[in-house]
């Protein structure tokens, strides 16, 4: 199948492997970057690939594509909705952190002259581009959560997704509610870059009672949202930050992630390097506070105070580098 990944940071690169892998006609897009191939350092599985997709600085609008995968910042989605809206293809799946999945579906079908399904999806990768190409990090062959905002893909998608993952180890995972998913997502996930910014985006300085912080956080983030109505993906997810075994395995899980190299990979890296998402992801989830006025986060609030000021993140690291 024809298949354009738009964006070319670890996330775009690790996808476009996959893609090539099953036997894909893959085509990557990737401003600023004249290279002729894709060349990935698995760091759990000690493995070098190197792929050789077609890399374009542009979208040729006359070519159609059987899926497009869009893989970019969350701030920086917005800029490429009209690209996406012109794409001639019937799939465009975006990939990666996202508040605002409603209002870019939107934008993309309102401009389309085709018919489109969006989807919206989330790739656990983590790594960082050292020395020309990407180290990574990922569990097993790595899996893509993805769904639509309003149920799960039809059963034509879903056949789409498996042609284009054919033979691959690599999980496709659905969910219901995608707009859900990534909102629960970042009611762990902001803690986790407070405290990444709090510690110098190195992990290894943080204490037991940081994390216990952090795992008490998340514990009203999810609180929030149970209270504004969204439904808790996956299921029973906010059950891992109140007291009892899964809270101790998850405390397990933050120590390993934060005294080994798995934490820089798996968080510090990307907060490193996307200081100006994380910083649009914390603003629109305050804007959802505002909708729960009244409901204290009193741990929330101690650990976002006790990083430094967005201003001053973003002098201190690349805040444009990909992610």
């Amino acid at each position: 199948m024809k298949v354009l990944v738009y964006g070319a940071g670890v996330i775009g690169s690790y996808l476009s492997h996959v893609l090539c892998a099953a036997g894909n006609d893959v085509t990557v897009l990737a401003r600023g970057r004249r290279r002729r191939e894709l060349e990935i350092s698995h760091n759990l599985q000690r493995a070098v690939t190197v792929d050789r997709p077609c890399i374009v600085g542009e979208l040729d609008k006359g070519i159609r594509y059987d899926a497009v995968f869009a893989v970019t910042q969350f701030q920086q989605m917005y800029a490429i909705l009209p690209a996406l809206a012109a794409a001639d293809t019937p799939l465009v799946c975006l990939v990666g952190n996202n508040m605002a999945a409603p209002e870019m579906e939107r934008a993309i079908l309102s401009g389309s002259a085709v018919p489109k399904t969006v989807l919206f999806g989330f790739q656990g990768t983590g790594g960082r581009w050292e020395g020309g190409r990407v180290v990574c990090v990922r569990k097993g062959a790595g899996s893509l959560t993805c769904g639509t905002l309003h149920g799960e893909p039809d059963g034509t998608v879903r056949a789409a997704l498996g042609w284009l993952f054919a033979g691959q180890a690599y999980r496709v995972d659905y969910v219901p509610n995608m707009d859900a998913w990534y909102k629960c997502h970042l009611a762990f996930i902001l803690p986790v870059a407070y405290l990444c910014y709090q510690t110098g985006c190195d992990l290894r300085r943080s204490t037991a009672p940081q994390r216990r912080r952090l795992m008490d956080a998340a514990a009203e983030g999810y609180r929030l949202l149970r209270r504004l109505g969204y439904p808790i993906l996956p299921e029973g997810d906010e059950r891992h930050f109140e007291p009892g075994l899964r809270r101790m395995v998850m405390g397990a899980m933050l120590w390993c992630m934060a005294k080994t190299a798995l934490g820089r990979l798996a968080a510090s890296d990307h907060c490193r390097h996307a200081v100006s998402e994380m910083e649009a992801l914390d603003r629109a989830f305050a804007e959802l506070r505002m909708l729960g006025i009244g409901l204290p986060m009193p741990r929330w609030e101690s650990l976002r105070a006790e990083m430094p000021d967005w201003e001053l993140l973003r002098r201190t690291w690349d805040a444009e580098a990909p992610s």
